[in-house]
């Protein structure tokens, strides 16, 4: 097997085990068979057009051609000409699967299920990196800046998975990358010859040029598993908004362990507006007012004045019963009721969404308890997919006067839950004043707050708007009054906190949409956030301040005789992506419209699949093209020097009528090394002096002294000599001159040598002689115009 080979065969390798990265974000795992397959077509290609041997730039287009084919033949062969041919349908069917691929990857948990669209964007990506890998490192045989396609798609794959076992998948991506590295030196080294093999040891006097090689190949392979470990870390994070909760995940352990925060509404202004609204849950209950029926996933009670996040709690075994909600006492009417759900097979949730208060659960699996939010989380790994689950709840049903008549919290609810940083604008206590003003206890100021969103306000509902960052986002959007559920809760439960009256927000589902069967199907346009107010008595209390959202609960109604508030015996409609027409205090909205149904009644999907956690497809893909063109310019000169010596000191024009072009070559990339280095070029000197000068500044050994002479001896040959001599063995002559160049340089006139070439002057050089001999074209075509003689015949 040739050196070549082994190399195209090792890119193909580096860059499967690069894509492993990528194994946790999606289930199941059968889509790294295919491309293991499709890397060793596009692989061989590569391998036959170097064989023929077919130009560089037609190897390149031969194995992306195959790709395509490749690519075509396993998702468009229904609409391919031939069933192999790509045509305009098939483009445009590869289109929409991508599409289809952004949405899912955006509406799915981690591991999201292997739709088409997803695995068309696992392959194309993984098939187009090592198009790249294979083009820099065998094609243009430059394996160092092969290192580049590899860390970006590592990259991608750990910042959108939180595993434990990210650490694994970096290890194999180093792996891949040292042993491509390792290979192409070896074969250079071979291609060297004995001198580089080591195999002699001559004395003090021979030069040190065995080992540079290696010293060289271990540097770059240190400096790319350092990059490898920094880059992700200082990758554009897309954290800190309005709208974020920071990630992270469940403890483990018999009876003991921590939780700490989730991202259930990261991505959240995408998901509102997809078009498709499947359907998450199905559940059947026995409550005579199934219309009302929340389901809670997860509170957010740490407000750090930019994000909205879960406390870390400590977890415990499931209970049986749950422990009575905190801050319900016995004169509030309530009722039991029970609750059966059923998960869709794609809907991989961590937390358990129930009900609130729930008094005890039926389930299988792995789950703990988290008490203070009375929340049930995965272990190891667990989630809601397929899942069919009981949960008994308590329907409490206080009213207005116990809430307006509750006592003082108790001292550590009020300290927890009332807290708000310093960092918080003034806007959003003084508005909350002003908005509440004249209300006699809390109860007031919170019916005050939630009309005052919902009705009063002027507040509209828009799912197009910027999620928003920073510690002003909430006075943005009290400012503008247009956004969509979460912006209302987060708004609500700050202004509640600045008030005194403990709050939180929760995250979880509206009110679904009744069958005929008795059965209640909940969708992902269901999916709602909503803020919690704790009263002495009562305990955690739901409000409702996002306009055509949800239920209005009926403690909040002051006269529900002639209340013009929605009907909470009504479901509320399906949602809409579009903005509401008007603000609900409109005519084109009026609370009576609200009350039949005739408004539109947009839902928000403000939760759910973890799998939103980060930054979305296409803004990763972004940011990593991106980064990958800035280093690829960054490293131009660099890829344009080892792509000029390798043409220089290549297998060609080496014939008899070839030599003087090869030579005059060779002689050239001695003395660019030697400008690389710093002994700029003197075209006043004749080849010899030349010699002498690079041997004395260069302070080259003997050896490669020798080598010097011998090349100004080929050079003189070409120029005075009738019949030239042959005089192999030159392109070597020129490496011990770089060897011996680089032995007795410093670390960083080494580093400016290979990364800011100064000899790569000679690239605008030829780039001002080209553009001026194309004006000079232009200009010798234009017609010569003559002025008339003014004299007269």
């Amino acid at each position: 097997m040739s050196g070549r080979t082994r190399l195209a065969l090792c890119a193909a390798a580096a860059t499967l085990m690069a894509a492993c990265a990528l194994l946790p974000l999606v289930s199941p795992a059968t889509w790294i068979v295919q491309v293991a397959l499709m890397l060793v077509v596009q692989c061989g290609v590569g391998v036959a057009a170097r064989r023929v041997p077919l130009a560089r730039p037609l190897t390149v287009a031969a194995q992306a051609l195959v790709t395509l084919l490749l690519l075509t033949l396993v998702f468009a062969r229904a609409q391919a000409l031939a069933g192999l041919l790509p045509g305009p349908a098939a483009i445009r069917h590869l289109v929409d699967l991508l599409r289809q691929g952004g949405q899912d990857v955006g509406r799915y948990a981690i591991p999201a299920p292997l739709s088409d669209g997803i695995r068309l964007m696992l392959i194309g990506g993984v098939l187009v990196i090592g198009l790249i890998v294979d083009t820099l490192a065998v094609t243009l045989r430059s394996a160092a800046p092969a290192g580049l396609p590899l860390l970006a798609l590592y990259s991608v794959a750990a910042g959108l998975s939180d595993g434990g076992s990210a650490w694994l998948w970096f290890l194999l991506a180093a792996a891949g990358y040292l042993m491509l590295l390792l290979v192409e030196g070896r074969d250079r080294l071979s291609q060297w010859g004995r001198v580089f093999s080591g195999a002699s040891r001559a004395g003090a006097g021979e030069p040190g040029t065995a080992l540079a090689p290696i010293r060289t190949g271990r540097r770059i392979g240190a400096v790319a598993l350092g990059v490898a470990l920094v880059v992700p870390l200082a990758l554009p994070g897309m954290r800190g908004g309005l709208l974020d909760a920071a990630g992270a995940g469940a403890g483990s352990g018999i009876g003991g362990g921590t939780i700490s925060a989730v991202n259930p509404l990261v991505s959240l202004r995408d998901s509102l507006n997809v078009d498709e609204d499947r359907t998450v849950l199905t559940l059947r209950t026995n409550s005579a007012n199934a219309s009302d029926l929340y389901l809670r996933i997860v509170s957010l009670d740490d407000f750090d004045g930019t994000t909205w996040k879960p406390s870390q709690r400590h977890i415990v075994g499931v209970p049986d019963p749950f422990p009575a909600p905190s801050g319900l006492d016995g004169a509030v009417r309530r009722t039991e009721i029970t609750t059966s759900i059923a998960a869709a097979d794609w809907y991989a949730q961590d937390w358990l969404p129930m009900p609130y208060p729930p008094s005890g659960v039926r389930i299988d699996g792995s789950w703990r308890y988290e008490p203070v939010g009375m929340t049930l989380v995965g272990d190891h790994g667990q989630n809601t997919r397929g899942l069919t689950y009981q949960v008994k709840s308590l329907e409490v049903q206080p009213s207005a006067e116990q809430l307006a008549t509750a006592g003082e919290p108790p001292a550590v609810v009020k300290r927890e839950y009332t807290k708000v940083p310093k960092t918080l604008p003034g806007l959003v206590a003084n508005t909350a004043r002003a908005v509440t003003e004249g209300a006699a206890n809390h109860y007031e100021q919170a019916v005050k707050l939630q009309d005052w969103f919902a009705f009063d306000g002027g507040f509209q509902y828009d799912t197009q708007v910027e999620a928003g960052t920073g510690s002003e986002a909430i006075s943005r959007f009290l400012k503008d009054k247009r956004g969509f559920c979460v912006h209302f809760s987060f708004a609500m439960a700050a202004m509640a906190r600045t008030l005194g009256i403990p709050a939180r927000v929760a995250v979880g589902f509206a009110p679904g949409t009744p069958r005929g069967d008795g059965t209640v199907e909940v969708g992902l346009k269901d999916a709602h956030a909503w803020p919690e107010l704790y009263f002495e008595g009562v305990g955690w209390t739901r409000f409702e301040p996002t306009p055509t959202r949800g239920t209005v609960p009926q403690y909040t109604e002051s006269d529900p005789a002639d209340t013009t508030l929605p009907n909470p015996a009504v479901p509320s409609p399906q949602a809409s992506s579009q903005p509401s027409a008007a603000p609900s205090t409109t005519t084109d909205c009026t609370p009576q419209m609200k009350k039949l149904q005739e408004c539109p009644s947009p839902s928000a999907q403000a939760a759910l699949p973890t799998g939103g956690d980060g930054p979305k497809w296409y803004a990763v893909a972004g940011w990593a093209l991106g980064g990958l063109v800035v280093v690829v310019l960054l490293l131009s000169p660099l890829l344009w020097r080892t792509r000029r010596r390798a043409v220089r000191l290549g297998a060609h024009g080496r014939g008899e009528a070839g030599a003087p072009a090869h030579r005059l070559a060779v002689w050239q990339e001695m003395t660019d090394t030697a400008w690389d280095f710093g002994i700029f070029p003197d075209e006043s000197q004749t080849p010899r002096k030349t010699a002498a000068r690079i041997v004395r500044l260069g302070r080259l050994d003997p050896p490669a002294a020798a080598s010097a002479h011998r090349l100004a001896d080929a050079l003189e040959q070409v120029l005075y000599a009738p019949s030239p001599r042959p005089m192999p063995g030159l392109a070597e002559d020129v490496r011990r001159v770089v060897a011996g160049l680089r032995g007795t340089a410093s670390r960083g006139a080494r580093l400016r040598a290979a990364l800011a070439p100064r000899s790569a002057a000679r690239l605008t050089w030829a780039f001002s002689a080209r553009w001026a001999a194309l004006r000079s074209r232009v200009t010798g075509l234009r017609p010569v115009l003559r002025r008339p003689s003014r004299q007269r015949g």
